[in-house]
């Protein structure tokens, strides 16, 4: 029960036992008011009425007694009046049948009050006339209790509902701040900082609000100095000092990264002895100026034509990995790259077009980061003894289909659910247990099965994530593979469904009809929380409305803040495979370090990936995660409660 709650029951309660009290010392006063006046009445009743029958006994007169009588009926509430004459012992009764208006039977019966009667002798001198007796009916006294108790709840009432109101919107305003401290402490607890709270005019309160004002700002820069840890790290291990550039260690791990999920890009290695013509003639400070200018510039510029990693990997060569980038795209890319180089080279007082060299190759199939390296260098001494600005290597590979040729097939087979699953375990790091079950899947196009490497680049192509995802989901629920096992199941979701409205309305309905929702952990990249937050924001709310957990996938590839985190409230995060490349380094492993302190320091569970064997297992366990993932424990076939390997 809330304290508001507790104090108005309170407030109500001791209300309530004081109205009770105030009402019933009303009633017994005015029932005991009523018994004496009724007492009075009566003996005032008694001795006027002997007094008017004496002369009338004297004489006899019986006609004149009865007029008498029946007057003392009339003024008032009189059951019965008896006349025993003492002579010859002879006995007149007078009975009044008595109707109280305005008075409820069931009051009546309560006999409130007693019965009452009086006797009086009627004397002439020394001689007893008669014996009068008269019974009193209480009738005046209920009709006047009633009428008091009337006025008295209704005024008890009107005060009490008044002094409710007041009561209720007194203490609203009165706990108002409380209620604020309450917002803002479950708030903190969920690692949200919002600015301060106004003081109360409370002092009680106003010294809590201050105590909340001030740990809020110690947490928050408890977090903002482990962020800031972070990037110090990164700046440190894997930034280049000079151009401000990711260094080859950077690179490398974002290669090994890229390589192992579904893409398609390409490496541009560069070579650029003029700096070295820079330095002979100007010194060491004005080439290290250029290279920062030229770093700049790479950054603004090439990004915009197609998402890379740029990096200087030694002291006149740079490599710029698309990560996302058809040939045309990474022709365009090799253009702009040129000309930009060209511009400065201007600049310095050299000559555009010599002095320099660029080795360019593809993605292809399954590539190790070294053969990615290895054939961007071949094209690059390829350039360089062949005085060219620019060299491809000549992979001699020819696509099975067109683009057109993989829509039609990768729709027909995502529309018949032509899925196969498989799924690898997240291990629990302290008792090995499954804490869930990545999953993954192949599509049979054309009586084969594609891998997720060769299709995926597709679909991201031509737009067909969502439609992938919506289908892949269904056929999910449709093979049971959700209660196959008690642990959840984590589904990556594409970056056309985080962007598409229309999949979140239909998400949303998914999960309202699904009856295993808690069994499902959606995951989304880092970048894409970083480029699409809003979307991300609106997308985590919904799964979590519905049932599901959200996690982040690559956590830690980008080099920006961590601050998204906070916002998207993830269940969980997977620290990026590069990471786990970098936790061979003392230094770098200390990075891992802090992405942890910081994960765990929002409530978020942390997912080690990319561990291949029991020593890399073992390397990672000062870190304590939550979980470690990898081809320590390799993904499996899904069999289906049937038994049957899962297909649609």
């Amino acid at each position: 029960m809330t304290l508001f709650k507790q104090i108005y029951s309170l407030l109500f309660g001791l209300f309530v036992l004081v109205m009770t009290s105030l009402a019933y010392f009303q009633f017994t006063e005015t029932r005991n008011f009523m018994a004496n006046q009724m007492e009075s009445e009566l003996n005032n009743a008694s001795t006027s009425l002997s007094l008017m029958l004496k002369p009338h006994l004297q004489t006899g007169d019986m006609v004149a007694a009865e007029t008498l009588v029946n007057v003392i009926f009339e003024g008032g509430f009189y059951r019965k009046v008896s006349l025993t004459w003492l002579a010859n012992k002879q006995v007149q009764e007078w009975e009044n049948p008595i109707v109280v208006e305005g008075v409820p039977q069931w009051f009546i019966d309560l006999d409130l009050f007693t019965s009452q009667s009086s006797e009086t002798v009627i004397t002439s001198g020394w001689l007893q006339l008669a014996n009068l007796k008269i019974e009193a009916h209480p009738g005046l006294g209920y009709q006047e209790l009633w009428r008091v108790m009337n006025n008295t709840l209704l005024v008890i009432s009107v005060l009490f509902l008044l002094s409710i109101l007041v009561l209720h919107f007194r203490l609203k305003t009165l706990l108002t701040p409380l209620n604020e401290i309450a917002i803002h402490a479950s708030e903190i607890a969920q690692r949200v900082f919002n600015p301060d709270m106004d003081l109360p005019k409370t002092a009680e309160l106003k010294t809590v609000v201050e105590a909340i004002n001030s740990m809020s700002g110690q947490l928050k820069q408890v977090f903002n100095t482990l962020d800031n840890e972070v990037d110090s790290l990164r700046r440190d291990n894997l930034i280049d000092g000079v151009s401000n550039l990711p260094n080859r260690q950077y690179l490398t791990g974002q290669m090994n990264s890229w390589l192992t999920d579904p893409g398609y890009g390409g490496l541009l290695l560069v070579k650029m002895d003029w700096l070295e013509e820079i330095h002979s003639k100007y010194g060491y400070q004005v080439r290290d100026e250029t290279i920062r200018v030229l770093a700049l510039r790479m950054q603004e510029q090439l990004p915009s034509i197609a998402e890379s990693v740029i990096a200087r990997i030694a002291n006149t060569e740079f490599a710029l990995l698309i990560t996302k980038g058809e040939r045309q795209d990474i022709n365009l890319y090799l253009q702009a790259l040129i000309r930009l180089i060209n511009q400065e080279m201007s600049k310095a007082g050299c000559v555009p077009n010599r002095g320099f060299a660029i080795g360019v190759t593809e993605r292809d199939g399954d590539m190790q980061a070294s053969d990615l390296l290895s054939q961007a260098d071949n094209a690059l001494q390829h350039a360089a003894t062949s005085n060219k600005a620019s060299s491809w290597f000549d992979s001699q590979h020819l696509q099975e289909f067109n683009r057109e040729q993989w829509r039609d097939r990768l729709v027909t087979a995502i529309n018949q659910n032509q899925f196969v699953f498989q799924w690898q375990s997240v291990l629990d790091c302290e008792t090995n247990e499954v804490l869930q079950r990545e999953l993954y899947c192949r599509l049979n196009i054309d009586g084969k099965q594609v891998r997720a490497g060769q299709f995926m680049p597709y679909v991201e192509l031509l737009s067909l994530g969502s439609q992938l995802d919506r289908c892949l989901l269904e056929s999910v629920v449709k093979q049971g593979l959700l209660n196959i096992n008690n642990e959840p199941v984590a589904v990556n979701l594409t970056h056309d469904s985080l962007q598409d409205p229309e999949f979140h309305t239909w998400l949303a309905a998914f999960l309202q009809k699904t009856q295993f929702a808690e069994q499902i952990y959606f995951e989304i990249p880092e970048m894409a929380a970083n480029n699409n937050l809003a979307e991300c924001i609106q997308l985590a709310e919904l799964i979590r409305a519905g049932g599901a957990q959200l996690g982040i996938d690559h956590c830690g590839r980008q080099m920006g803040s961590l601050s998204y985190l906070q916002q998207l409230k993830p269940h969980y995060v997977k620290l990026d495979q590069s990471l786990a490349f970098y936790s061979n380094n003392q230094q770098n492993n200390e990075l891992c370090r802090a992405l942890v302190n910081i994960a765990k320091g929002l409530n978020i569970e942390v997912i080690m990936t990319a561990i291949e064997n029991q020593q890399q297992l073992e390397q990672i366990q000062s870190l304590r995660t939550s979980g470690y993932q990898g081809y320590i424990s390799a993904p499996t076939d899904v069999i289906r409660m049937d038994g049957a390997a899962s297909m649609s």
